[in-house]
């Protein structure tokens, strides 16, 4: 954010001229809204950055790839999986395709990864009543059951996503109970 006077951003606790007016380093903390606007300074915001996690670089118009793509190099040639040849000494291609994950493969991930912090801490009573037939609480069987559910919700959701927009809206939406 910043003060600009003919295109030129004002530091601020910098005196600067103006018409052949030389004005003091604290003119923009002490003068009024309507003084600066008499003269021409106006307030320029920051740009707004996109979020980073759905946009390359912060850019609105730059959403990273929603789908996985195979990896390329800049020839366009397909990149595999390379392995450590100990008899050679050198990496070396598998035959398996190196794939750049797109945001509906990541965001699937965390949403399971999410799932399974949140039900770690109950899983004692399922091996509890696997291993020793105990009944678990009703409250945990309700608690697993909603978490689990709003996984699968999840999971579709984002599949059926066709802009970052929309996936970002699902994410958002992400409703976790906790007990």
């Amino acid at each position: 954010m910043a003060y600009k006077l003919n295109g030129k951003t004002l530091i601020m606790d910098r005196g600067f001229s103006h018409n052949e007016i030389l004005y003091p380093r604290n003119w923009l903390q002490l003068s009024s809204e309507e003084e600066r606007t008499a003269i021409g300074i106006t307030w320029e915001a920051d740009p707004v950055r996109a979020d980073d996690r759905y946009y390359w670089n912060g850019d609105i118009n730059n959403p990273k790839a929603m789908e996985d793509v195979d990896a390329k190099d800049q020839e366009g040639n397909q990149i595999y999986v390379q392995v450590w040849n100990p008899e050679t000494e050198a990496m070396e291609d598998t035959e398996e395709k190196l794939v750049t994950k797109g945001l509906k493969t990541t965001k699937i991930a965390e949403v399971k990864h999410t799932t399974n912090t949140l039900l770690a801490p109950t899983d004692w009573y399922v091996i509890r009543k696997y291993e020793h037939d105990v009944v678990m609480p009703s409250n945990v069987v309700d608690y697993r059951a909603e978490i689990k559910a709003e996984c699968n919700r999840l999971e579709e959701a984002i599949a059926a996503c066709t802009d970052v927009e929309g996936l970002i809206d699902v994410m958002q939406g992400a409703s976790w109970n906790t007990l």
